[in-house]
């Protein structure tokens, strides 16, 4: 499970770089495409707000529970909500410009580079901090049971799986036109 997460954090890295990309051409003045960019929050919303996070969240409580800790404050939790109210801000602009609604690219550039910051630092936390806690403490048999508790959680990657799907083929054939993968 803990594979998949870094697994997981790899491909996200790469859709960040996508973004940073994308900001750095706006803030240079040069046209980029925002269905692209929508298609990498889109992503994050579908993909790691839904799956990803989720799973972390069922491990970590799990891992709270075990260590006797269930009450302390829960910042990867925090930091989860966090990010799904960012993805939802960011979302909502993107849209407006792609509805053709005016937005400030100066401000949109800033947007895109507060919301790779925070998800930059979150997965460093989790990389960092939260997953060396679960490697050290967790066994085979609480690795087990966390399997059983995530099973609801456990969908395929729309866009880093060998399956057929569709959803993300555009940012797919981005990222390997681009030879980013």
């Amino acid at each position: 499970m803990l594979a998949r997460l870094n697994s997981d954090h790899k491909h996200i890295t790469i859709l960040l770089n996508v973004l940073k990309v994308k900001y750095r051409k706006l803030a240079e003045g040069e046209a980029v495409n925002f269905n692209l960019i929508r298609d990498v929050v889109e992503y994050m919303q579908s993909y790691a707000e839904h799956s990803h996070h989720p799973l972390e969240d069922i491990i970590y409580n799990y891992y709270l529970e075990k260590v006797s800790q269930e009450d302390s404050p829960n910042k990867l939790a925090e930091e989860h909500h966090q990010l799904i109210d960012a993805s939802a801000s960011l979302m909502s602009t993107l849209n407006l410009i792609l509805s053709d609604v005016v937005v400030s690219r100066e401000q949109l550039v800033v947007d895109l580079k507060e919301y790779v910051a925070l998800q930059e630092r979150h997965m460093q936390y989790e990389d960092n901090t939260i997953f060396p806690l679960l490697a050290q403490e967790m066994d085979e048999q609480d690795w087990g049971k966390v399997q059983e508790l995530c099973s609801l959680k456990l969908i395929d990657d729309p866009l880093f799986s060998d399956n057929d799907n569709v959803l993300f083929e555009e940012l797919r054939d981005y990222i390997k036109d681009d030879e980013i993968f």
